[in-house]
């Protein structure tokens, strides 16, 4: 079943097509729960746009009638990556690591978590980027974006940049993005409920905590939390496009200040990490370039999902609870591993993190009892 948490969309700026009216099949909506005051339609593309600047031939080379070094940035990365919604998701399994599974240093822990990703997905292209790789990749892939080049290499600490990596390469690439430390236990092709138009659906994320107690703030920075160790995506999407966008400028901001250092776990997950990926899922969901707000009755928060047990859409977003992505925590409502939902399972290595600050899910569990 696929609850719908769901608004009109309205064309952006950014917008190359108008909105449809197809909505879901009526065959389809037997079932479903859609919130009052919320029109479920078909997310629009992003392919292109008129306020774009558009190439011609001058002298046998393409070149462009306005200058983009002088666009504002988020209006480059949609030239670079634009995205059509309609696309199919791309077969890519990113993950980020020291050494890759060909080196006798990769740690034989990590082989059966790396091996089930390409068990479950047979067909796909599975690459393992170490961090000299990662460079090369992003100097290729961002060329015409040079300050995300520079905001990346600015970066202090090895879990800002492998937190960077995966925004960068997902909305450049597309595909799944999953940490070294995760097993595969279903294939991606059994995220999504089968009446789910996969060509409905640009951005699959999972509910990495929903603390439903006095002292959640002891604990997460935030009161729903999504998860970003896996994350599934078309090219371009403007959630992605978004969070690239902020964590370039707020460190180019802060290196010009001087101020880029002094990074702990805390204010790691509010830079690049989950906190920071929350609150841009969020501002996506209420956001009037990319929604009609007079359909609903207010902005779309935690309380939509607190609690939830099967996947929400909102727009092309699919949430999917948290059982898919954290099975086996014994807690927030997780159920085991064996669960119909479970579809990726997390070992919480946290091997950026201080050993006391390791596997803060059990140590939740045991303050909780």
């Amino acid at each position: 079943m696929l609850y719908l948490v769901t608004r009109t969309h309205a064309p952006s700026p950014m917008d190359g097509k108008p909105p449809k009216d197809e909505s879901w099949p009526a065959s389809n909506t037997e079932g479903y729960t859609t919130r009052t005051g919320y029109t479920p339609t078909t997310p629009v593309s992003t392919s292109s746009s008129d306020s774009l600047p558009k190439k011609t031939k001058i002298n046998g080379q393409q070149q462009l009638l306005q200058d983009m070094s002088r666009a504002p940035l988020k209006d480059k990365l949609a030239y670079q990556f634009p995205y059509d919604v309609e696309t199919k998701f791309p077969a890519y399994i990113w993950q980020t690591w020291k050494y890759t599974p060909a080196s006798g240093d990769f740690g034989e822990n990590l082989r059966p978590a790396e091996a089930s990703w390409s068990e479950k997905h047979p067909g796909f292209i599975h690459e393992v980027i170490t961090d000299q790789v990662a460079v090369h990749l992003l100097r290729h892939l961002y060329v015409s974006v040079p300050e995300v080049l520079e905001a990346y290499q600015a970066l202090p600490l090895p879990v800002l940049k492998a937190d960077f990596f995966r925004y960068l390469i997902l909305l450049a690439r597309g595909g799944i993005y999953s940490d070294i430390d995760t097993y595969a236990l279903k294939s991606a092709a059994e995220w999504l409920p089968e009446s789910v138009p996969r060509e409905a659906i640009g951005l699959v994320i999972g509910i990495e905590a929903d603390p439903d107690r006095e002292d959640w703030a002891d604990w997460y920075s935030r009161r729903i939390q999504f998860c970003q160790w896996t994350i599934q995506s078309k090219p371009g999407h403007p959630v992605l496009r978004d969070v690239v966008a902020n964590i370039t400028q707020e460190t180019l901001k802060r290196k010009k200040a001087g101020t880029l250092k002094g990074f702990n776990s805390k204010n790691v997950i509010e830079f690049t990490g989950p906190a920071l990926w929350t609150d841009t899922i969020f501002r996506f969901m209420n956001d009037e370039k990319y929604f009609d707000m007079s359909t609903g009755k207010g902005n779309i928060t935690w309380e939509d999902f607190t609690g939830m047990t099967t996947a929400k859409k909102v727009g092309d977003v699919v949430v999917l609870p948290i059982t898919s992505f954290s099975p086996g925590v014994q807690q927030m409502g997780a159920e085991d591993y064996d669960h119909p939902m479970a579809f990726v399972k997390h070992d919480f290595e946290g091997t950026w993190k201080p050993e006391s600050e390791r596997h803060i899910g059990a140590e939740v569990q045991q303050e909780g009892q």
